[in-house]
This record gives structure tokens, C-alpha cells and sequence, in this order.
């Protein structure tokens, strides 16, 4: 009977392990070691108080506003459109691209769960292609083969040769901050009369040379749930450059709501979307010390860069030209067998890692969507996992309020 060594105990590999966990917590402490975590170290809890104390604390109030300029002031882009999470702002960004039933929208099968959620709430249906191995996001090789084997052009739009149906959109994301090569998507989409909407939810302070992610198509959504680099608690939010695109966002994430001083008149199916008052007064603030948690961040991903180095493993860089926020810092393993030991490990010694996402054609839901083989997306689902990436106790006296 043959026996398969990579099952095998390692000793060197868990010497390895135990020495990484040392490291880790020679910067986080003894106690247990979350994944990521929110940070308060700003004006949050006074905001909170007096938007409570102005009684504005639904979907109207002058927080949001300030929020979204706010989030357009450090992005570049024109207009932003604050919803309840990142899925709304996906789902509202599909809808007022003009995604509906029986159409298409090409994205990645290496993401998160919500990117395919709010394709499915449009009636469209993914079609997943490849990523690329240094980003973790779609690759525009992967995204130009699948494109010119399988579609041909009609009435200005791409069409499946295969189904029929019109890809209406292209849905690539920006894994952990990390920014994929999205002026090439873009350039893809153009050429292929595909809407590009960035799902750029973990990119918050990601860039490509001097330009923002979330600025290289017609929309491009963002997330503050309470895990991300910003947090409201719960909360989205919509980009775009177009001032039409953005007042019917507004106007699809307020119910369709027509002005009228007395008449309740509703003049589109809408969603109610918009982010109440009492998240936004958050994001007032962590956006106030944005800057120094950018520092900080950076200093994490310095000192994970160094231990790869020191200790030998694989920490997953930004590729040249690009300034990844490093959201969650990613390790990729050897082999799908380390990486079932490492989680193992770590989290038995109350240091928080996970693994990446499983592949979402995968998931029963979407198991019968369209896709090109996938197999750099596989091979990552193997191997990736991510660490402890928060700020740790000893750095927050270092978190600095801006004006």
C-alpha cells in the first residue's frame, strides 16, 4: 500500500508554525487574536450622541451627505450614492445599469458571496472567469478569451453564443485590497459594449498609480461593514463619475420617491437603500482618521513582508504600480495540505486566520453557471488564507483625528 507523504506529520512545517504564532503575537499580545476588528479612536461616540440628540437618525440628515463628500473628496470620483451595505450598493448599481432577467453579468468565481447574491436579485445570472495568481481578482487574459470565443457582437451588445442571453455587465473585485488589473478590464469592457461596475467593497484606500479603484468604469460600489478598513456598522455605498447615473441611483435607493410636499407618488420599482443618519455619523469619523489607519496598515503588511522573509513563507504582495490598502494580509501555502494544517494550528492557538472564499460556481446555487475552467482560481482556493491583519492594542494611541 502506497502511503501519501503529504498527509504525514511534518515536524519542520509545524516548528515553522509555532514560530509565525510567536511572531504574531510578540505585536498582538497573549489574548485571543481576532481576524480584524473596528477601531473607535476618533469622534465617534460624540457624533453618535448628538445625531441621536438631533433626532435624525433614519435616512435623512445632513451626516450623510457630509459622508458621502467625504468618501468623493478621498476617491476623486464625482458622486457617491451611501446605501445599507455593499450588496444594496451592488444590486442598485446593476439596476441602474440596466442588468434584468435573462441577462448575463461576467464576474469572478473567487469572491465573496454578495457579489453573486445581488447579480441573482436582478434575475441575471453570472458567467465566472479566471483570476489572475499575484491579484486574486479577474484576470483580462481569462476575461479577453472567454469573450472572444464565446460572444459575438448585435445592436451594439455582447451577446452569448451559447445561451443568447446579453452579458449587460462585468463585475470584477478587488481581493483584500488588492488591486487587479482593472485599466485592462476596462479597456475589455469597452471594446465588448460591457457596462463595468467595480466591486471595490475591500478597496477602500487601493490604488492604481494616482487613481482611486472604483474610478475606471461607469459605477463602482464600496462596503463599511464592521470589518472593513472604515465601518458604519453596517453600510455601502454607490460611485460613479455620472451625474444622470447618480440621481437615479439616489432616486432607486429612496423608493422611487417622487418630490411632492403632501402625495405619496412612486414612479419606478425602488429600494429602500439609503443609509440612515446614524451610520453615516460613524463614517464621519473613521474617515477623519482614515490617514493614520492607512500608516498603520502599511506598518502591518511591512512586518508580515518581513516575517516571509525571515521565516520562508509566501506573503502575498501588491503588484507594481499599485498601492493596496492591505485590508486583510493573505499567506499562500504550499500545497491544500498546509494550508488544512496551518488553519488547523493557528486558530487551535486562538490566532485567528481563515481561508479564501469557496469558488462560488461551487455553491449549489450557482453550480450550473457558465464558466471558463477557472483553474488559477481553484489552485488559489487551495492554498490562500489570511491572518491577522487589525490594528494591534500598542498602535492605537497612534490613530490620529484630521480635520
Amino acid at each position: 500500500m502506497s502511503t501519501d507523504n503529504s498527509l504525514m506529520p511534518d515536524p519542520e512545517f509545524d516548528a515553522k508554525i509555532e514560530a509565525l504564532i510567536g511572531s504574531i503575537r510578540s505585536v498582538y499580545g497573549d489574548e485571543f487574536i481576532p481576524l480584524h476588528r473596528p477601531v473607535f479612536e476618533g469622534n465617534e461616540r460624540q457624533y453618535l450622541v448628538d445625531c441621536i440628540d438631533s433626532n435624525f437618525v433614519s435616512s435623512v440628515g445632513k451626516e450623510i451627505v457630509q459622508f458621502e463628500n467625504m468618501i468623493c473628496d478621498y476617491t476623486g470620483a464625482k458622486y457617491a450614492v451611501a446605501t445599507v451595505n455593499g450588496t444594496a450598493a451592488l444590486h442598485a448599481a446593476l439596476v441602474c445599469a440596466g442588468v434584468g432577467r435573462g441577462d448575463e453579468v461576467l464576474s469572478q468565481a473567487l469572491t465573496f458571496i454578495a457579489t453573486c447574491n445581488a447579480i441573482s436579485y436582478t434575475g441575471a445570472k453570472p458567467v465566472f472567469v479566471d483570476v489572475d495568481k499575484d491579484t486574486m481578482g479577474m484576470s483580462p487574459t481569462a476575461l479577453r478569451a472567454w469573450l472572444s470565443e464565446n460572444t459575438t457582437q448585435k445592436d451594439g451588445q455582447c451577446v452569448n453564443k451559447m445561451t443568447g442571453a446579453v452579458i449587460r455587465a462585468c463585475v470584477p473585485m478587488h481581493t483584500f485590497g488588492m488591486v487587479l488589473r482593472i485599466s485592462e478590464i476596462a479597456k475589455i469592457c469597452e471594446e465588448f459594449c460591457i457596462t463595468l461596475i467595480e466591486d471595490a467593497a475591500e478597496s477602500l484606500g487601493s490604488f492604481e498609480g494616482g487613481t482611486h479603484t472604483g474610478r475606471f468604469g461607469a459605477m463602482a460600489t464600496l462596503s463599511f461593514n464592521g470589518n472593513k478598513v472604515i465601518t458604519t456598522g453596517g453600510g455601502g455605498m454607490v460611485l460613479t463619475d455620472d451625474e444622470e447615473l447618480a440621481k437615479t441611483l439616489k432616486h432607486t435607493t429612496t423608493t422611487a420617491k417622487v418630490p411632492h410636499p403632501t402625495e405619496f407618488v412612486h414612479d419606478r420599482i425602488g429600494y429602500n437603500y439609503r443609509m440612515p443618519n446614524l451610520n453615516a455619523v460613524l463614517g464621519v469619523a473613521q474617515m477623519q482618521t482614515l490617514p493614520s489607519m492607512m500608516d498603520i496598515k502599511t506598518e502591518i503588511a511591512a512586518f508580515y513582508k518581513a516575517l516571509g522573509e525571515s521565516q520562508g513563507w509566501n506573503v502575498v504582495q501588491a503588484r507594481k504600480g499599485t498601492t493596496a490598502n492591505n485590508w486583510l494580509v493573505a499567506f499562500c501555502m504550499e500545497t491544500p495540505e498546509q494550508r488544512d494544517v496551518f488553519l488547523t494550528r493557528t486558530n487551535a492557538a486562538g490566532v485567528m486566520t481563515r481561508p479564501i472564499w469557496r469558488l462560488m460556481n461551487e455553491l449549489e446555487m450557482f453550480k450550473d453557471c457558465q464558466h471558463d475552467g477557472l483553474t488559477v482560481s481553484k489552485w488559489l482556493e487551495q492554498r490562500i488564507v489570511n491572518v491577522s491583519s487589525g490594528v494591534p492594542d500598542a498602535r492605537l494611541k497612534d490613530v490620529k483625528i484630521s480635520s
